[in-house]
Parts: C-alpha cells; sequence; structure tokens
C-alpha cells in the first residue's frame, strides 16, 4: 500500500510551538483523510526547527465506492414532488428509481444511488490546501508579495516550500502538486542551511531522513534532544563536572538546532558569588544554556554547556567565545541587581507612614522593600486591592493559624509581613519565578531567624501535586494564609474557576490547603477560617459578597475527591463520608481510609450487602407512603432475630458513637461490623411487609435504625457492590 510524506518547510518556528504544530499537523490530515473514506495503517510526526513533517504509511490508494439508499415520494404523489426528489437524488427519470411497498405507508419510491471512490492523490490535493490556510498556529504573520491581497497565508513564519510525495515501496512516487499561495508542492527539500543549502529531491520518507541526515539534519526531536543530553553529560564529565539537568531547557534547545553541537564555555569566578538560582536563570533564559557544578555539590562551578547548531571549523572556539561574551555581560547585570538589592532604597523618609503600619525595621533593605512596595500601592487585583492590603489580610489570619500550628506567633507575624517584600527587589523584577527564594537569601544575610527565613521561601508551596510540603509550623501558618486569602478574595468577587480555566491558579491554591492539612495531619474547619479571611477582606472592601462559605467548601470537596483518588481512594467510599457541611478534612480523610479498610474486609462486604438491603427496602416503602413507626416498640415483636437485632443495634450505636467521639473510626467500624449476623439473621428469618399494619411499621423502624447506626460513619447507599 501507498505511503504519503508531507513536509512544510518555512523559516525557523518558535520552539515552544513545535511539538504541538507537528502534532495538529498530524490530526488534522489523517482526519481529514478518514472522513473522505480513507484507511492507513500508521502515522507519525517530525519537527526541527525549519519543518514539520508527517510519515504516513499503508495509506489506501482508493476511497471505497458508497451505495447509499434514499427514500422518496409515494407513488402517487404530485408531479413536482416528483421532480425535486429526481433533482435531489440525481436521476434522470422515474424508471431509474425502485418501488417498495410498506404495507402501512403504501408504495413509494427508492433511489439506490452509487457514489464512486477516487483516487488518493485526489483527495489529498483537496484537502491539504485548506489544512495549511487554516493551519492553528496560535500566532502567524503574511509574507512576500502576496501578503498584500487579502486572504493571503498566514503562517507562523514565511513558508517556503511544500513536500508531497506518494507511492508505494514497490513503485515510483508520484507527487501531489497542490498550491497554496504560490506556493506548489514538489518532492524538493532542503537540508541544513548553512551546511547544505542546496535543493535535495525525495521519494518516501527513508530516503527523506536519509538524505536530510547527510545534509545535516536530524529529523527526529526525541533523537536531538538524546544527543544533547548525551553529549552534555559527556562534556561535564570530562572536566570533572555533572551536568545540572532541565528537561524544560532540553526541550527548547532542541528545537533551536537541527543539527546540534554540544560545547563548553565558562565565566569568572568571581561571579560564583551570586545565588546559584540567578546564575542558573541568567544562563537559561538569556542563552538558553545549562550549567555545571562538582559532583554533589550544591554550588554551580563557572563552567556552562551550550548547543550550537553549526559544526564550526575552528571546533567552536568563536561560538564559545561569543556566548561567554553575552554570558558575562548578563552575569555582570544579575550581579548588579544582587549588590543593589542589599543596599538601601533613596527617599527613606517617605516610607515611614508604610513602616509604622507593618511595624518594619527601615535600617533593614528588606523591610525597605515592603514598606516601597505598600508605599507605591501596588495592586494586587483592581477588587482585591494592593499587595500592601492583601499582605495586611493575610497577617491577621496567619495569626490564627499560629494557634493551630503550634508556630511562634512573633516569628507568622514577622514570615508574613516580609513575605512579599522581594517582589520589589530587582532580582525578582528581573526574574519573577524566583520570588521567595529570594526573600529567604536576603532575610538571612540581614540576620531573620531561619524559621522566618524558610516560611518566606515556603509560604508559596506546595505549587502542585509533586512539590515539597513545609513542615516547619511557621512556613505552615504563612502558607495556610496565603492560599485561603487567595482562596476567599477571589470567590468574593465571583472569579471561579470554569471549565479548563483558572488564571489565578485557584485549584492549585486549593490543592495546596488540602496537603498542608493532610500531610501536616492539621484540625482546621475550614467554615470558621472562610469567615475571618471574609470579615477581613470586607473591612477593606465592603463591596464584596457575603455569602461564599458553602461554595467555596463545595470547590474543596472536589479537589479533596480529586486528591484521595489520586492516592487511591474509591469515589464511592469518598462520597459515602463526605457530607455537604463537612470542613474537617483531616477527618473526612480518616473516615475514607478506615471506610476503606473495613469495606475491603469480608465482615465489611457482607454488613454493606445487608445495610443496603434494609436500605433500599425502608426508602421504597417511604417512597410509597407505608406508615413507618416512629421508634421501635419491643412489645410488637414476633421473632427472636427481631429482638437480637434490636439489641445489638443498641451495643453496636453506642460502641460506635463513643468511637467516633474520640475520632476512632476504625474502632467504630469494627463496632458495626457486629451488625453482620443479626441483620443477615434478621433478613432470612423475618417477612418485613407482615399483613399486620403495626408489626409492618415496627419492622420497618427496625430498619431505620440500621439506616442510622451505619449512617453516623458513612452513607452506606452511595458505597458500590
Amino acid at each position: 500500500m501507498p505511503d504519503l510524506l508531507i513536509e512544510l518547510r518555512s523559516e525557523e518556528i518558535p520552539a515552544r510551538m513545535q511539538r504541538k504544530a507537528a502534532g495538529d499537523l498530524k490530526k488534522l490530515v489523517t482526519d481529514a483523510l478518514v472522513e473522505a473514506g480513507l484507511t492507513y495503517e500508521g502515522a507519525r510526526e517530525y519537527w526541527t526547527p525549519r519543518r514539520l513533517t508527517l510519515d504516513i504509511r499503508g495509506l489506501n490508494a482508493r476511497s471505497a465506492d458508497i451505495r447509499e439508499e434514499r427514500k422518496g415520494p409515494r407513488t402517487d404523489a404530485n408531479e413536482r414532488a416528483i421532480e425535486g426528489f429526481l433533482r435531489g437524488a440525481g436521476l434522470s427519470s422515474i424508471s431509474e428509481a425502485h418501488v417498495y411497498s410498506d404495507p402501512k405507508k403504501g408504495d413509494f419510491y427508492v433511489a439506490h444511488i452509487l457514489k464512486p471512490g477516487r483516487a488518493a492523490e485526489e483527495i489529498i490535493a483537496e484537502v491539504m490546501p485548506g489544512i495549511i490556510r487554516n493551519f492553528p498556529w496560535p500566532k502567524s504573520m503574511r509574507s512576500g508579495a502576496a501578503s498584500a491581497r487579502p486572504g493571503s497565508l498566514r503562517w507562523v513564519r514565511p513558508l517556503q516550500s511544500i513536500v508531497c510525495t506518494f507511492g508505494s515501496e514497490t513503485e515510483e512516487t508520484k507527487v501531489i502538486p497542490f498550491e497554496v499561495d504560490g506556493i506548489v508542492a514538489s518532492n524538493v527539500t532542503y537540508g541544513h542551511r548553512f551546511h547544505a543549502p542546496e535543493a535535495i529531491t525525495v521519494r518516501r520518507f527513508a530516503d527523506y531522513a536519509e538524505k536530510l541526515e547527510r545534509a545535516k539534519v536530524a529529523i527526529d526531536a526525541e533523537r536531538r534532544k538524546q544527543i544533547i543530553s548525551a553529549d552534555a553529560h559527556n562534556v561535564a564529565f570530562a572536566s570533572g563536572l555533572e551536568l545540572v539537568e532541565d528537561e524544560v531547557l532540553l526541550e527548547e534547545v532542541s528545537g533551536l538546532v537541527e543539527w546540534p553541537q554540544v560545547l563548553m564555555g565558562s565565566f569568572e569566578e568571581s561571579y560564583l558569588e551570586i545565588p546559584s538560582e540567578i546564575i542558573r536563570l541568567t544562563i537559561k533564559t538569556n542563552q538558553k544554556c545549562f550549567v555545571t557544578r562538582e559532583p554533589g555539590a550544591e554550588t554551580l562551578s563557572n563552567k556552562f554547556i551550550l548547543v550550537s547548531n553549526i559544526e564550526a571549523k575552528d571546533g567552536g572556539k568563536e561560538i564559545v567565545h561569543g556566548n561567554g561574551k553575552v554570558v558575562r555581560a548578563r552575569l555582570s547585570d544579575a550581579a548588579h541587581f544582587w549588590k543593589r538589592d542589599q543596599g538601601n532604597l533613596p527617599d527613606l523618609e517617605t516610607l515611614e507612614p508604610s513602616a509604622k503600619k507593618f511595624g518594619l525595621d527601615l535600617k533593614k533593605p528588606l523591610d525597605q522593600r515592603m514598606a516601597k512596595l505598600d508605599a507605591l500601592n501596588v495592586t494586587f487585583h483592581a477588587k482585591l486591592g494592593t499587595q500592601g492590603e492583601r499582605v495586611a489580610r493575610i497577617r491577621s489570619l496567619a495569626a490564627e493559624f499560629a494557634r493551630v500550628t503550634g508556630a511562634d506567633v512573633a516569628e507568622v507575624d514577622r514570615a508574613t509581613v516580609l513575605a512579599k517584600a522581594d517582589l520589589r527587589t530587582e532580582a525578582v523584577g528581573e526574574f519573577p519565578e524566583l520570588q521567595g527564594i529570594m526573600g529567604h537569601k536576603y532575610a538571612v544575610l540581614q540576620g531573620e531567624t531561619s524559621a522566618v527565613a524558610n516560611a518566606i521561601e515556603d509560604h508559596y508551596k506546595p505549587q502542585g501535586p509533586s512539590d515539597r510540603v513545609p513542615a516547619d509550623p511557621v512556613a505552615v501558618a504563612v502558607a495556610l494564609a496565603d492560599k485561603l486569602d487567595t482562596l476567599v478574595g477571589f470567590w468574593a468577587i465571583d472569579e471561579k474557576p470554569t471549565g479548563s480555566k483558572d488564571p489565578y491558579a485557584l485549584r492549585r491554591a486549593a490543592l495546596g490547603v488540602i496537603r498542608l492539612i493532610l500531610e501536616g495531619k492539621a484540625r482546621l474547619p475550614l467554615r470558621p477560617l472562610f469567615e475571618i479571611a471574609l470579615a477581613g477582606l470586607k473591612e477593606q472592601r465592603p463591596e464584596v459578597a457575603g455569602d461564599i462559605s458553602a461554595d467555596l467548601l463545595a470547590f474543596f470537596h472536589d479537589r479533596l475527591k480529586v486528591y484521595l483518588r489520586d492516592l487511591g481512594a474509591r469515589y464511592d467510599l469518598i462520597d459515602a463520608v463526605l457530607a455537604p457541611d463537612a470542613d474537617d478534612l483531616l477527618l473526612i480523610a480518616r473516615r475514607v481510609e478506615a471506610l476503606t479498610a473495613f469495606i475491603t474486609a469480608e465482615e465489611g462486604k457482607n454488613l454493606l450487602a445487608g445495610t443496603k438491603r434494609a436500605t433500599q427496602i425502608l426508602a421504597a416503602e417511604e417512597k410509597k407512603g407505608t406508615e413507618v413507626a416512629a421508634s421501635v416498640d419491643e412489645r410488637l415483636f414476633r421473632l427472636d432475630a427481631e429482638r437480637t437485632l434490636h439489641a445489638s443495634i443498641k451495643v453496636a450505636t453506642g460502641d460506635a458513637r463513643d468511637a467516633i467521639v474520640k475520632e476512632d473510626f476504625r474502632s467504630a467500624m469494627a463496632a458495626l461490623s457486629k451488625l453482620r449476623e443479626p441483620v443477615d439473621q434478621f433478613f432470612d428469618d423475618v417477612l418485613v411487609n407482615d399483613e399486620d399494619t403495626a408489626i409492618r411499621a415496627n419492622r420497618l423502624a427496625l430498619l431505620g435504625l440500621i439506616r442510622s447506626a451505619t449512617g453516623a460513619v458513612a452513607d452506606f447507599s452511595k458505597i458500590a457492590g
């Protein structure tokens, strides 16, 4: 069966767009071919900085014939209806139609239409121009003389050539010569911009890939990544160093080169006085280079790894020299930021009101930056006020958390007022991803305690499911306050996540609160904290919404379900213990854990079956309006199974209640498990729907006691199985 090769070659495509664009090309083309009636055995996409390539194997040479049956009007219909039917079916005469008889509807015409299949070349030539013209680039541009015309081609960078060849292994390939804005598809491509700029004629993918390899183009992005990673590790090892791995940078750099050449550069050791985080980001952001370190060391070396797209005749000396000049210039700027941030700000007297408000010491650089942040009225959000106002809210909320986490109240307060100060430092202004990290470093330099310095860095954590959760009580208190203020604030102004959109990362903030509570084993009922946070916001913004607790708690429940499910808990067990007003997350998690252990044991399975049977019978009778006694009357018992079950429920309910008060949910489950045998015996011996209405009502009330007893721990009706 034939294979199809497509290449769209252009000027350099931004690295961040390449992988998705190649995937989009594959999906758009294969979807269009399948919709047109073609099938294929396999398809794979490739990409380099200058080309998107698609290799489709085993494509049908022709789409299948389609037979269609179209129902027409009755045979006694008027002439206009019959003429319309003939036009729609493409028939020249009614004699070409067939007559079908229906016992109810009578005789009517049916047209049998045969739509012959089409050649794959015809289909490809038809669909490709539209795919190229409507390609979903995040950003695109017009170029060349054609750009002056309305409707001209838009592409991410100027499109230069199109390859489209089709044919089987045993035959010569054909070119499918469709045209887009004057660019006609052919079998000609070009290799590396500098090493092999001459035209290359290609046939199918194997030939294409082999010729491009000789022309210094590695078409497979994953292979380029492997080459870069292996060579970078080897170059570092040869110098007695180890590479600081960076998967994001590796992905980006592999999208910047077609023929990767790994080299090592260096900078003056004096720059190592700058924090390693600043060095790494300076070199990564400005020069797309990797950093190295001594094996096992935390700080960096003065050697960096760069990836060139040119196999230089001098072994890369000039390339290394040029990159080194830029790296040194950027590190010089970084050193300037680092030193400036440790100095005094001008006009300190203008910061005194802010310093007094937050209890800041204007002799200390980080305190000055916090005062400046407040004095400038830097906006956090138009409806939620300034950063200074937000810090004031977090400060009040963190004091509440300090009592719960057992943290030193003074240290929590100090960490809170300095937590956002590094937003006014030049280092964070240049590299926003260093917020918190730089605050920690500057706090240590000005003599803050380790708990305060750590809390400044860690109050942003955890920032995802795999991020570290702070354990120090001071950091936990500030982190909880920061995240809850964010959530309550955005709920109060009705800026909640919708669908896949979450511009303020509120789902991440909620997950952070959940992890801080559960992994820190903290008992923190959420509703009172929502009210405290909302009260602080209302003092500053009286116009914000007043009743958000129920909706925000439901949001936390949804996030908790996802979190527990990722840990292996069953959704039905989570739902069984999760009451709408439950706001103690640690208690919910412990209930789920106990219920999971109980329900997987044999006694739990049997009790579940009996309890669900009792609940279903009771619910059905209640729905029908059957009388259910308000309480159980022992005088109406007729069988020993009734008496035994009633006595067992009393004991089990009391024991379970005592265990729940102690929050010993495993013991509560164990107490309920003793109901297994009396429940089973009850259903074996007793007919609930007795003819005597009083006895029936009494027995239904007994079923109600089973439901109430188990309901104190979980809603067994929600458990599957």
